[in-house]
């Protein structure tokens, strides 16, 4: 296994943007010598927040997803902007526009790489407590009903494909792991 870069960069261009991603086309040299072309999906990073309320319940968020043509259950999670000035603050920004509350104690569970053979997303993902409600400020194109679960639940749903978004499955799992006191077995 390489541990250095296999590849070469010869150019780049960017065939297609719009506010939330950008598509680059680049020519390369791959491991193997030969020429060819490598498409990657530019996208700023993202968040997911796992919010315990006070009786170890998740909030969880119902949406339909235009690109799998269906309804997920997932944690909040959305996209960084170029007005936030870190991570932490993008995730404090969609708790409130999606579930309506504010944390006064947050925890960073690290990040995880979003389908990294194609895009270069990566997702800072949080745990949120001390909630106190302060009212949705949903985006005009969202549609989000949350839901809380005991915690437990959760995990046996991210196991079990309940819960398909990979970003929550990873928070879940991770969280659980990590504070495994957290109701996971329940």
């Amino acid at each position: 296994m390489a541990e250095s870069n296999p590849w070469r960069t010869l150019s780049s261009r960017i065939a297609y943007r719009n506010e939330w991603i950008s598509v680059r086309e680049d020519e390369v040299i791959r491991p193997d010598g030969g020429r060819g072309i490598y498409g990657v999906i530019e996208i700023r990073p993202s968040v997911g927040v796992v919010a315990l309320n006070a009786s170890a319940e998740i909030a969880l968020v119902r949406q339909w997803r235009y690109t799998s043509g269906r309804c997920t259950l997932e944690i909040p999670r959305g996209g960084s902007s170029d007005a936030d000035t870190s991570m932490l603050d993008a995730a404090r920004r969609e708790l409130r526009e999606e579930c309506g509350y504010a944390a006064s104690s947050w925890t960073e569970l690290g990040s995880v790489d979003v389908c990294n053979g194609v895009t270069t997303d990566v997702q800072h993902l949080f745990v949120a407590t001390g909630l106190t409600w302060v009212g949705t400020h949903q985006e005009a194109v969202e549609q989000i009903a949350t839901e809380w679960r005991p915690f437990g639940d959760a995990v046996r749903m991210a196991l079990t494909g309940e819960i398909t978004e990979v970003c929550s499955v990873a928070a879940i799992l991770r969280y659980s792991g990590l504070f495994p006191h957290s109701g996971a077995n329940c």
